[in-house]
Formats: structure tokens, sequence, C-alpha cells
């Protein structure tokens, strides 16, 4: 047979339907991190989420374990509680750190558990096999049955000596003293009123107006002096300028929890509907202050409480809140009761943290399956290769009809996130929520969807400049003069829709790693 030529192949690929692999124009081959288009559009090195900066994942740790059921006498047919065993195992680890081990069976507790202590890893035997299941219903909202905490101290405020701008790696400030290498830190500023007028809030951002605010939790990593006096570089790049203007400044950070781990495991802390809807917020488990920390291979189940009829969760699943290289991987969240107001039915939740991973999860079922919310200090968080379907809300305790629920940027200019790779069944929502959650207003910037697929809507009005960038089957609006796309000029940036399948790369947070880490100099190596 002759060979055909290469007109003839790429003419017989378009009869068949099959289309040439692409790029997009902000992401080409030889792409860095400072790369900038001319109308001033750039994609944010997002390749920083995670446990410890993305660089390795969590490991399986073998150190001293001690066995809840053995060690600690904790019943494991769902009879008793077992709520004493577990935290009492749980508070023996100590400071030096180790593996509370759940064996196979069916774990009932009547109170929360608390993690205080670093290096602490809970650890069942997989999802169906080891079942924890909660029966109370917190005291009042924003509690979680699983806490894993840290105890936040701010040292003295550092005021920037020159703005910083944005994706830059170092600040200058004037007198560093109080600062050493490897420091947990903030840089934040004040919610000014110009601040809030430049991005055409006046009138909705309204809450935190006069108050400083951490927008990104870094690390120390060198410290220079200059004649201007000290230039401090962090670990991972600002995600926004920071002005002098807003008392930009740096503050020293204590106290962060690590090292801790909840993985494979099933949970579930339904109970009797009422109840539930007494409370919003009642998160199965939560994270507060935590620095490299993860939930791995946990799903929720039916809780065999009878009154809970089948429901899996009181409202949420998954909270990270003040939290820094997080990552959540490989779970399956789903069927919460409460769905109404005042933030219940977030299955993943994620507040004021920075470089969250959720990645390979799955959820079903709940108002917002996956959400970012509440405050200003959200950044470069990613969900990679994540599903949501099912998502709605209620209006009360007995809407029988209820309103669609899309995953979403909820509150206050969550800044340079990713969405990859996802399958929407529901859809996602990014804009302006004006005086929707006491004063939501524009609620996210500088921020990608891509690779996105699925039958859902894609909903995005962002501050500036967002980024729709291959889609496959989801209905995307960009369009400005609809309520929600107010004060978001201009309108998002559009490419591949409906060519998901040809994008290249398939996952833009797994290919900026990759260079990042070639980037890396070799120890000894200046960076």
């Amino acid at each position: 047979m002759r060979t055909l030529s290469l007109a003839a192949v790429g003419l017989l690929s378009v009869a068949l339907g099959a289309q040439e692999p692409w790029r997009s124009t902000l992401y080409p081959e030889d792409w860095e991190p400072g790369t900038t288009d001319a109308q001033g559009r750039f994609l944010h090195d997002v390749s920083y989420s995670g446990y410890r900066g993305g660089e390795e994942p969590p490991l399986r740790m073998e150190r001293p374990r001690l066995d809840v059921v053995g060690d600690f006498r904790a019943d494991r047919t769902g009879e008793e509680d077992a709520h004493g065993a577990i935290q009492a195992a749980i508070d023996a680890v100590g400071a030096q750190g180790g593996v509370v081990l759940l064996p196979a069976g069916l774990y009932r507790c009547d109170g929360p558990l608390v993690v205080r202590n670093p290096g602490t890893v809970l650890r069942g035997e997989g999802p169906t096999a080891t079942r924890l299941f909660f029966t109370s219903v917190p005291d009042r909202g924003w509690r979680n049955h699983l806490q894993v905490r840290g105890e936040r101290q701010w040292g003295k405020d550092i005021p920037l000596a020159a703005d910083a701008e944005n994706r830059a790696t170092s600040l200058l400030v004037t007198d560093p003293s109080g600062l050493a290498v490897g420091d947990d830190v903030a840089v934040g500023w004040t919610i000014t009123l110009e601040f809030v007028a430049e991005h055409g809030m006046t009138g909705t951002w309204k809450a935190f107006n006069g108050t400083w605010r951490p927008f990104f939790l870094r690390t120390v990593t060198r410290l220079d002096r200059e004649p201007q006096g000290c230039r401090v570089t962090v670990d991972v790049p600002l995600r926004y300028a920071a002005k002098r203007r807003d008392s930009a400044s740096i503050r020293v950070m204590t106290g962060a929890i690590r090292e801790c781990g909840i993985e494979s495991l099933g949970i579930a802390n339904a109970v009797e509907w009422g109840a539930a809807w007494r409370r919003a917020g009642a998160h199965a488990i939560g994270f507060q202050n935590a620095a490299d920390c993860w939930v791995r291979e946990v799903a929720s189940f039916a809780s065999p409480l009878p009154e809970a009829k089948g429901y899996h969760l009181q409202s949420g699943g998954i909270l990270i809140a003040d939290s820094k290289r997080v990552t959540v991987a490989e779970c399956r969240l789903e069927r919460a009761q409460n769905r109404g107001g005042g933030g219940a039915g977030y299955l993943y939740h994620v507040m004021r943290s920075n470089e969250v991973l959720t990645r390979d999860c799955t959820a079903v079922a709940g108002r917002h399956n996956f959400i970012q919310n509440w405050d200003f200090g959200s950044s470069g968080l990613v969900w990679l290769r994540c599903s949501s379907r099912d998502g709605r809300g209620y209006a009360f305790l007995l809407d029988p009809i209820g309103y669609e629920g899309l995953c979403e940027y909820h509150h206050s200019l969550a800044m340079a996130c990713l969405v990859d790779s996802c399958v929407l069944d529901d859809g996602w929502f990014a804009g302006n929520r004006h005086d929707w959650s006491s004063g939501a207003g524009a609620t996210v910037t500088q921020s990608i969807f891509w690779n996105t697929t699925g039958r859902g809507r894609l909903r995005s009005w962002q501050t500036g400049h967002g980024y729709v960038i291959g889609t496959s089957g989801v209905r995307v609006e960009t369009a400005l003069g609809s309520r929600p796309a107010e004060a978001t000029e201009p309108e998002d940036f559009r490419e591949g829709i409906d060519r998901a399948a040809d994008l290249r790369p398939q996952s833009l947070y797994e290919d900026q790693r990759r260079r990042r880490l070639r980037r890396r100099p070799t120890p000894g190596q200046p960076p």
C-alpha cells in the first residue's frame, strides 16, 4: 500500500472528526512564571499547592503505633461509645508523633475528637472496613467532629518599605528584626476604603473594612541586606500586589500544627433530620491552623443511626481553614442533610488558606460541593481531577424543591486558583455575589478553569482577568452585562471551547509542577 502524504492524513483526520493537539496561547512550550501577553494576561504558577508544596506525597508513616482496640479497648461493634478510648489514643501519641491505628470495625463516637499534637496520623484499614460515625450535634455552628487544630499566635507587624508586585518572590522591609530564615509568616494588608473602591466594591465589602487581613501564608527562605533595608525572600510567589497605601506588612506566625494526616477510613455524622437543621457548618473533618497535612482515602457512608435515614453527613464534609500546603486526595463525600443557608451543605470547604490541593475527589449531593468561602486570604487553591454532581440547596427545612447548587468561589476575592481536569455535572460559579453572604461581592480574580468537562454550567465573571481554557460539554457563560458580571471587567479569556480532549497539557498543575522541580537548584547552588 502506498504511504499516505501528510496532507492526506490531515484531511482524513478532519473527516473522522479528530483535531490536532493545541496549546493555550498563554501557555506556550517555553512558558515561564513571568510569561505575560500584550494585554497583561498571564497564568500564575499554581504548582506549589499541596503537602510540602507538592514536592512529595504524604508518606505512609510506620512510626510507633497505638492500636485503639488492642491498646485502649475501643469498642468496634458500634454498640458502645468509643469516643473516650480513641481520644485517649490520640492524646497518648504526644509531641513525638505517631500512628493511631483504627482496625477494621464500626466505631461510635458520642463526642468530638481533637488532634492537638504534631505528627499524629489517624489510620484505618480502608473506608469500607474502618467506619467512624458521630452521634452528637454541636452546641453551636462551625464545630467539627474530627478536628486537627493548631493555635496560631502573631508576632509584631513589620511594614513593607516598598510596594511588592504581583508574582514577586521577595519583599523589602526597613527593619527585619524578629525575622529569621524558616519562619512562617503572613503577608497582608488593611482593607482600606481605597482598596475597596479600586475593586468597585464600595458599599458591598464592609465586614472586614479597616482590619488587617493575612492574604499570603509563606515561609522565609532568605534574608539579604540592601542599602534600602532588608530583602525578604519567601517560598511561594505573591498572588497580588501588596501596597504600602494599604499598610502592607509581614507578620510572623507560630503555632501551626504539622505533619498530621487522616487516612483510609469511612466517616459519617448524619443524625435526625430536624437536629441537623439546627446547626449549619457541622463538618465531619476539620483542619485549623495546619501546615503540611493531609486527608487521604476517606469516604462518607450512610450513618447507622435509624433516624439518619440513609444520609451521610449532617452538613459539611472536610473543612480546611487558616492553613497552607494541605492535600485532600482520593476522597468521596456525599448526601448532606442540612443544605440550607449559613454555611450548610459544603462537602469540600476551604477558608482563608493557601496552596491547598484537592485531587481525585468526588462530591455528590451537597449544596456547594467544592467551595472557597468567607473572608479574604484564599489563594493558590487547586482542584485536580475532581468530579461534582447533584449539587442542590434548600431554602428551609421542609423545602421540597430547592434550587441549583453549584461549586463556587463564595467570598472576598480568592486569588490565583485552578480548577484542573474536573468533571462538572452541576457546575461552578465565579463572579460578583453583591450583598449575599454579608457582602461577599467580587469573589475571585486571576483564576483558571483548565480542561473542564461535564454536563453542567461554567459561569465565570472574574474581577480583572480570569481564564477558561479547554472545555467539553459544559455550558460556558462569560459575557458581561448580567448582575454577577458587574465590576468584573474585562470579559474573561476564553480559549478552546469544546476542544478539551486535544488540549496539551491535559493538566496544567502537573505540567507546572514538573517545570518548577526542574528549575529548582541542586543542593549547594544559589537559588
